[in-house]
Order: C-alpha cells, then structure tokens, then sequence
C-alpha cells in the first residue's frame, strides 16, 4: 500500500468513521433518546459525505447527503431511533462501505435502502428532502448561531466568517462550503481580502481569505450551523439581519444565485424597518496566523503499514540474535572494554525490543466493537432477545495475534448464540430472563491474555455429544473420559450435535477452525458448562509471537527454552522420589499439590538423571505443573521461529531459537504441559493423595 496515495487515505479514515457510525447506530438501539449519540452519529455521516466529494467519491456522498436528510429528522426531534431505523440505517452503512471499498462497480440496492429511510422517518418526501422544521428552544439554546431578539419575518441574512487558519492544511475547502450555503437560499458572496498580507510573508497553506455571504431564508441558523459543524469552534462567524444599505468592502462579488444574473444590491422588503444589525460572534478573535502556528500542537501519531511493522520486529530479532552471540563471546574473554560493550549493547537491544513490541501491541477492543454488529444481526434472524457485553476492551494483544483471532470469536459467538441460548418461551419456562445474555471479556493472565465468551444458555448436553462422538467413531462405546476431555470433543472435525443444517450452524466446520487457529497462536481452549446454566470458552493466547524472555535449561544434551513469564519458581527435586507412573509425580509446594513431569521421559531420553536435577514451576492460567531439568542455565532473550510443518503434530514444542552459539534451542509449550499434567490429577489425584 502507498501511504502517500490519497483515495486510499480516505478509505482509511472512511473506514474508522464507518465503525464509528456502526457502533453509535447499535447504541442508539439501546438508548434511543440519548442526544449525545445521535449528534455524533450525525457528525460521523457529515464527515463521510464532505470527505467523499472532496475525494471524487460522488456516489458515495450523494448516497450519504440522502442518509444525512433523513437522519437529520431524528437529530432534530421529529422522527424517533427505533428498532426500524437503526436496522435500514446498518444496512445503510454497510451499502456506503461496498461504494467505498469498490467505486467503480455497479452495485445496486441504495434507492431501496433511501426510500425505505424516507418510509421510517415519516415526513421525508420523494426527493429526500426533509420538511423544514423550526429548532426547539433547546436546540436554539444550543447552537452557537443564536438567532437575534424579533426576527422571525426578517428573510435576509448576512453571515460573515473566517475560517480557521489551518483550515486549508486539514483539507477544508471554501469552495464546498459556499455550495452548501447555497442550498439554505439565493445567496450573493462577497470574498472579503482584508486580510490577505504582503507577498513576503504569504503563507500559500494559510486561509486569509474572509466570505460575506448575503442569504435570503426564513431563519438560516440551524442550517448554517449544519454546515460549519466541525469548524465552529476555532474560526470567526457573524450572523445578522440584514441591513437596508450593506456596508461596501473590498473583494470580488460572486452569485451563487439559481440562474439569475447578479443582483445590483441585495434585495430588502420595502416593509422592513431599518434595523441596528447585531452582531453574534461564535469564537473569539483568532490569532494571527504566524502566532497560531506556534502555538499548534505537534502530531501525536502517525499511520504506518503493517510490513514495514513486520519488517522492523524481524531485523529486531536478528540483532537480539547477534547481541546474544556477542554476549557470549565477551562472557569468555577477559577483556572488559568488549564486556562494557556487550553489557550496554543487551541494554539497548532490550530496550528496542520493548518498543517495538509496544507499537505492535493492539487494543483488543479493536476487534470486540465488530462482534456488536454480528450479535444484533443474529438476534434478528433467529429471533431471540440478545443482551451483548463486553469487558477488557483495552487490553492488549501483538497485532498479528489480533488480526487471526476474529474469525475463531466469529464462531465462538454464533454457537453460543445459536446452541447456546434458548428462545424466549423456554427460558421462560426454565425460570430465565426472556433476555439472552453473551458476554465478551479479556484479561491479562500471567504471559497470556484470557478471552471469555460466557452465555447464560442451555449448557452443552454431554450425552448428546458422547452419543455423537460414539456415531462418528470418535471414541470407543465405553471410554472413560473427563469432562473436560468430553468438551473438547466439539472441536473435532465435522462434529456438530445439531439436528439440522441452517444457514448458521450444523455442518460441524465452525468448531474445528477455533480449534486449528487457537493452535496456531500456541494457545489453548478451556470449556466449562453447568447444564441448564450456561456454558464459558476461554481462549488463552501468548502476549506476542515474536519475542520473549526465556530461560535456558539443560535436559541431557538437549536445550530448551522455557518462557519466563510462565515461570513461577525453581526448587530442587527432593532425593529419595522414585520415577514412576510414566515420569509423572507430585510435589508438595506449601501444602499444594504440584504435579511434575521428568521431560527426560516425555522427550524419550536415554540414562538416568543428574544427582541433583532442579524443578522449574510454570502456570498456564489456573492450572501449574513441575518440569524437572538436569540444569538451569540462566535467562536469555528468545526470537521464535516457527516449526516446520512436518513438525507440527509435536505438541511439547511451540517453537524454536537460535543461541548465541549458533545452536537451536526449542521452546516448550507451557500451556500443553501444564494441561498435561492437570490431566493427570483429574485422573489420579485421589490416589495421590
């Protein structure tokens, strides 16, 4: 992508303001007679509709003027934000994003979508022009162009304004504005070049230029403040009756009359008496422009594409790679002037590493806002009351972890939502609210970031899915398994306990895709269910997949990476235990019972053990696990690197490292481990004990 290119700029910025209007539209559902939300709402699509002509978007703001009218009404109090509204208005915004993202294609539906606006709003006539309507006192109150005392017969206005200094910088044109003056009534512009300095100070990006503009309209001020909606604030605008013989000024007279010739004065009713105009000034005096420069904040972010991003994180990992190597070679020599340089070279690599890993973490909020549209676009089709939540909406994740995440919460909250919320009658019937609740939460846990979708559904039917899993030949008619095992029996391929294929569910792909994603992002899927109460999936996934600190253990000749943020503590393996149980025991770590695993045994390594062989204490979540090493060698800086495919079905590993040495050292999946070990006390915890 080029940055520089300004249509694809304008997508960016119209895709941001789509997701705001989305999310105001779904709040207005919930809060329909919140003024704030409509404003902003209306502002949004105001936005859309300016930047759109500006970029040659025609369509597109043709569409949203449309939009606009017809949402105007609810702005002012005439037409209601009900149920109704707010379904045509998504469609709506869903129709602005298919002229945005393709503006070149036919695509059709948009008169529909209009007239079926027009329909709802109930006042709006064929040409989509809503009926003109006279403010509330309220919405008089709060303009910034109040109306003078005993004006309601005067039809002739003179507004005079300048914008604000950097208005041309920001992308404002004059131009557009007067346009849409013209709109309110017959207009005479007079450019007003009072202002204009010499030659040698001209600043070409600065706005001098002043506009006089005569109109002739009933009461223009809501109007006119429609159209300096996000320019108000910082620029000078007059507003008066007009007078009987306007004062002359310098500058150059423009009609923006229909098709008539420019009038020789400006017309005045012979029955209006001469008024003392006066004067309502919006905003103080600006300052110059010079001074106003200086007194402009400096920009405080940036748009950057997400490959240089990808780019910088990978020659980070390579120089984190070649500092470790020096590290090592300093660590054998005995001269301190290369120690001093290796010391303050780790310290500058761990610093860049920190940052760059900061300006990859993403808000995971980003994605939740999206879920929204998907929940209230369900609750419709199915037909079930859906009271949507979501919590931890600024908790962060690596980009690249974010941007694969959303197709498995996609799924997770279409089953929860179509499996796993009754209809209205058979919550009523159990003793539930009609109402439907799914929640969506994230927290930091430990090195992991932990996703929740919650539903206050039926709960998952484990004999429906043994008998199911029995059919498909998943397990044997008389298999012992856990109940977390038969839960995670959902996420095998093609296995699905519906009745019948719908346009949602019953094909049993959905399922299998979380599991193969959440895999891939080396992490795991909890599942816990209370029938007829609900049922909970939590997805645990790693903060980053670039780089982590680690620490380097010893397991025969073999080195592994252990993450150190899953590390909770190191002990000695007490004397005396006995292997057994295939390599699996338990500790007692201050009166908890800690299983640990010999990875001697799991990796299949020849020879008996060290004499005095450390245990290395992780945690994934709630559940913890002892790994018993030969050796604990120290912490190290770990790039990861992927496995190769043919590698993939090894569980223990969640990837690999290159040491200073040159070497390779694999990473272990904390998370496998410990629930392997977790799997072992529901299996054998009251023996142990």
């Amino acid at each position: 992508m080029n940055i520089s290119d300004p249509t694809e700029t304008f997508r960016q910025e119209a895709r941001e303001l789509l997701d705001q209007l989305e999310a105001g539209l779904l709040d207005l559902e919930q809060d329909p007679s919140n003024s704030d939300l409509i404003n902003s709402t209306f502002r949004a699509l105001h936005t859309i509709k300016g930047s759109g002509a500006m970029f040659g978007f025609t369509a597109v703001a043709e569409f949203v003027h449309d939009f606009e009218t017809a949402f105007d009404r609810v702005r002012k109090g005439q037409s209601e934000a009900n149920a109704a509204l707010i379904g045509v208005a998504l469609d709506a915004k869903d129709h602005i994003t298919l002229l945005i993202e393709n503006p070149d294609a036919d695509i059709a539906g948009g008169a529909e979508i209009l007239v079926a606006l027009r329909a709802i709003v109930d006042g709006v006539g064929e040409t989509g022009t809503a009926a003109p309507a006279v403010p509330s006192a309220a919405e008089t109150a709060a303009s910034s162009i109040a109306a003078p005392v005993g004006s309601a017969a005067v039809k002739n206005w003179r507004l005079t304004f300048y914008l604000p200094s950097d208005a041309l910088i920001y992308g404002t044109n004059p131009l557009l504005l007067l346009e849409e003056l013209k709109q309110i009534g017959p207009a005479t512009v007079l450019a007003l070049t009072d202002r204009i300095p010499d030659f040698d100070i001209f600043d070409p990006e600065v706005s001098y230029l002043g506009w006089q503009v005569d109109i002739e309209a009933e009461d223009p001020t809501a109007a006119i403040d429609d159209v300096f909606l996000f320019l108000r604030d910082n620029m000078e605008l007059t507003l008066a009756p007009l007078p009987r013989e306007p004062a002359a000024a310098a500058g150059l007279v423009i009609d923006l009359a229909a098709d008539d010739a420019m009038p020789e004065a400006p017309f005045v009713p012979e029955s209006a008496a001469p008024v003392e105009a006066p004067i309502v000034k919006v905003a103080p005096k600006r300052t110059k422009p010079a001074e106003k420069a200086e007194e402009k904040p400096a920009a405080t972010s940036l748009r950057v594409p997400a490959e240089r991003l990808d780019e910088l994180m990978d020659r980070v990992g390579e120089l984190v790679i070649a500092q470790a190597r020096l590290s090592q070679i300093a660590a054998s020599s005995s001269d301190i002037a290369l120690k001093t340089i290796a010391e303050e070279l780790e310290r500058l690599s761990s610093g860049l590493r920190d940052t760059t890993m900061g300006i990859r973490m993403v808000p995971i909020g980003t994605i939740f806002s999206r879920f929204r549209r998907l929940v209230h676009d369900l609750s419709t089709e199915l037909g079930k009351q859906i009271e949507f939540i979501t919590t931890g909406e600024e908790t962060e994740l690596d980009k690249t972890v974010i941007e694969r995440l959303a197709d498995p919460l996609v799924h997770l909250i279409r089953n929860s939502v179509d499996h796993g919320l009754e209809s209205a009658e058979k919550r009523l019937a159990a003793g539930k609210d009609a109402k439907g609740t799914v929640r969506l939460s994230a927290v930091y846990s430990g090195a992991e970031v932990a996703i929740s979708v919650i539903d206050d559904g039926a709960g998952l039917n484990h004999e429906r899915i043994r008998a199911k899993a029995e059919e498909n030949g998943l397990i044997l008619p008389d298999a012992k398994l856990t109940e977390q095992e038969l839960n995670h029996l959902i996420f095998a391929p093609g296995f699905s306990t519906a009745k019948e294929v719908t346009a949602l569910s019953g094909r049993g792909v959905g399922m299998d895709v979380v599991k193969r994603t959440i895999d891939g992002l080396r992490g795991t899927i909890d599942v816990t269910t209370t029938q007829g109460e609900g049922s909970t999936f939590t997805l645990r996934l790693p903060l980053t997949l670039a780089i982590i600190d680690g620490m380097l253990v010893r397991v025969g000749d073999g080195r592994y990476t252990i993450p150190l943020a899953a590390v909770e503590e190191c002990v000695e393996l007490p004397d005396g235990i006995e292997a057994h149980a295939k390599g699996r025991n338990f500790l007692d770590i201050r009166g908890s019972l800690v299983p640990y695993l010999r990875l001697r045994q799991v990796f299949g390594l020849k020879g008996e053990g060290e004499a005095h062989q450390k245990v290395v204490i992780v945690s994934s979540g709630e559940g913890r696990v002892g790994l018993v090493v030969d050796q604990i060698i120290g912490n190290n800086q770990t790039v990861i690197k992927q496995l190769s495919k043919l590698h993939s079905g090894i569980k223990s590993f969640s990837g690999a490292t290159i040491l200073g040495d040159g070497s390779v050292a694999l990473i272990l999946d904390t998370a496998h481990l410990v629930a392997s070990g977790q799997s072992y006390v529901e299996r054998n915890v009251g023996r142990a004990a």
